[in-house]
């Protein structure tokens, strides 16, 4: 957020008019899509855009300049590096043979592309999920990631968890007049 403050700074940009949090919220957004600054850039197409397409790549530069990676930077970078050098990627495909996410359904794009790589090779991957939980939109989850986890993986195996054990029957019926609307 500091870093963003400073970038809002060097381009005369007001704080009160451009909410930092909310200009990190949607650079970190464009970094879940895997879209770099000119990628974003390309693709800005109204006013709060056209202002984050400013703002993006001096943020990023202040980052490098300071030799630090925001959280978002940590899994593009990884993906970046995996796609650049397939060697790197062997090695890891190695080490992680077996992988398994919960809350799979609160995942989004560039996790995906990272656990994708990652299993590509041996395909052993377990995920846990409920399409009907998914709540972390706001996060940038891609309910797309479980709703298409068959296609993408054919030959899984779908174990359905249907027995409750935590909830009571009148929490499991409010819960479940939620999920039906």
């Amino acid at each position: 957020l500091i870093v963003v403050r400073e970038a809002l700074r060097e381009l005369n940009l007001s704080e009160t008019n451009f909410n930092p949090r909310a200009v990190l919220a949607t650079i970190s957004k464009a970094k879940n899509e895997l879209r770099g600054p000119e990628e974003y850039a390309a693709e800005a197409a109204d006013f709060w855009s056209g202002v984050v397409k400013k703002v993006y790549p001096l943020y990023q530069r202040k980052l490098a300049e300071s030799m630090a990676v925001d959280f978002d930077d940590l899994i593009r970078l990884t993906i970046r590096l995996f796609q650049e050098n397939p060697a790197v990627l062997a090695k890891y495909q190695e080490r992680f043979k077996y992988i398994m996410i919960d809350e799979y359904q609160d995942t989004n794009h560039a996790q995906y592309v990272l656990v994708h790589l990652l299993a590509q090779k041996y395909r052993n991957l377990c995920v846990v999920g409920d399409d009907d939980q998914s709540i972390y939109g706001f996060r940038n989850a891609d309910i797309r990631n479980i709703l298409d986890f068959e296609r993408d993986y054919p030959e899984v195996k779908v174990v359905k968890l249907e027995q409750n054990y935590r909830s009571t029957q009148n929490i499991l019926k409010v819960a479940n007049e939620v999920i039906k609307n």
